[in-house]
C-alpha cells in the first residue's frame, strides 16, 4: 500500500522552506537513493534546519557533506557553534556523518540523548516523546532500524511538520522501504500514524510532501 493510497489521503511534493512561529523549517539538502547498474546504490540523507528559540539540525548528511553543511549554515548567518540541538534520526552513516562538527550541542541519536559525555534518560526507549520545548518533540518511530526517531514541529504555517528520517524514503516509496526495514510491521504502524497526524512530512531520501486528509478519492501526486 503506497502512502498516497491510504483511503482519504492525497500526497503532493512541496517546497523546501516552511515558515512558522516560533519555529521555521528549511530543508538544506533533500536526500536521495539511486540504484546503480552494478548493484550498488548512491545515497545521502536529508538535512533539515529548524530555526526559532533554538537552532536545531535534524540529520547531518554523510561525512562527504561537511563543507556543504558548514556553507549552508554560513549562508543563513549561522556557525556550527550556533546549533543548540542535533538530532540523528538513526545511526546510519548518511544521516550522522558530521556529528563531530557540533561538540557543544545537545545530541539526540536514535534513543540516546547526551551533552558531551553526559547521557540522560530520555524515555524514548520506553516509547515516550522527548520534548525539546512545547513546539518541538522527538518521538520514537523504530522499524527502519531499531532506534529510529522523528521530529515533530508544531506551529508552522503549513501545519504540523514531521521530519521523519527513513520512516519514509520518499513520497512514493512503496517499492523500496520494506526491503530496507529491520521490522516492516512496526515501521508500517508508525508510517500510518504519521500519515494520520502530520500535514507535512520530510522524508529521509526525497523532497518533502504534503498530506491532505478528507479527499473523496486518493489522488496520485502530480
Amino acid at each position: 500500500m503506497k502512502p498516497n493510497h491510504f483511503p482519504g489521503l492525497s500526497l503532493t511534493e512541496c517546497g523546501l522552506v516552511f515558515p512558522g512561529q516560533p519555529y521555521s523549517a528549511c530543508v538544506l539538502k533533500a536526500g536521495y537513493s539511486v540504484a546503480q547498474p552494478d548493484g550498488t546504490f548512491k545515497a545521502d540523507g536529508t538535512i533539515t534546519l529548524l530555526t526559532g528559540p533554538r537552532n536545531i539540525l535534524v540529520d547531518t548528511g554523510g561525512p562527504w557533506d561537511r563543507d556543504f553543511l558548514l556553507g549552508s549554515l554560513e549562508e543563513r548567518g549561522l556557525s556550527a557553534g550556533d546549533i543548540n540541538v542535533v538530532v540523528g534520526t538513526h545511526g546510519h552513516s548518511d544521516h550522522v556523518g558530521n556529528l563531530g562538527l557540533f561538540p557543544g550541542a545537545l545530541l539526540v541519536v536514535g534513543f540516546d540523548v547526551c551533552r558531551g559525555d553526559t547521557y540522560v534518560d530520555s524515555g524514548l526507549a520506553r516509547g515516550e516523546a522527548y520534548c525539546v520545548d512545547e513546539h518541538i518533540s522527538i518521538i520514537p518511530t523504530p522499524g527502519h532500524s531499531g532506534q529510529d526517531v522523528s521530529v515533530k514541529v508544531r506551529g508552522t504555517a503549513s501545519g504540523e511538520l514531521l521530519v521523519a528520517g527513513d520512516l519514509f524514503e520518499n513520497y512514493q516509496d512503496e517499492s523500496s522501504w520494506r526491503e530496507l526495514s529491520l521490522n516492516p510491521a512496526l515501521q508500517q504502524q508508525h508510517r500510518q500514524r504519521a500519515l494520520q497526524t502530520a500535514d507535512i512530512i520530510i522524508p529521509g531520501h526525497g523532497l518533502p510532501f504534503r498530506v491532505t486528509r478528507g479527499a473523496q478519492e486518493p489522488q496520485e501526486a502530480s
